[in-house]
């Protein structure tokens, strides 16, 4: 069965980078669009980031330039680089697949999340 496991979150303060992972089984990575979503506490879903199967991604403005998403085939992962975190951050990060194109997204695929706190 399809299995997302999100690792990399923790405590950072403002200013400061995390990368997130998300290692997926259970189907064809490399063929499938991977999607970033946040949810900070009391909010609703935020989509991030979607990176295609062919290389091509997409941010959400509150993180261009800042958040880079990639993916490595070969290790069936996906990544999400964070640099200059501020604390609106602060949230809890999922990767997801089979995701539609609404905002937020609703995917068929979620891992469990993984908590990123950004605080001095």
């Amino acid at each position: 069965q399809v299995q997302l496991v999100e690792s990399g979150g923790g405590l950072v303060q403002p200013g400061g980078s995390l990368r997130l992972s998300c290692a997926a089984s259970g189907f064809t990575f490399s063929s499938k669009a991977m999607s970033w979503v946040r949810q900070a506490p009391g909010k609703g879903l935020d989509w991030l980031s979607d990176i295609y199967n062919g290389g091509r991604t997409l941010y959400a403005d509150s993180v261009k330039g800042r958040f880079t998403i990639s993916r490595d085939n070969a290790k069936n992962t996906l990544y999400l680089q964070m640099n200059s975190l501020k604390p609106e951050d602060t949230a809890v990060y999922f990767c997801a697949t089979n995701c539609n194109d609404y905002i937020p997204p609703s995917c068929d695929y979620w891992g469990q999340g993984t908590q990123v706190t950004v605080s001095s």
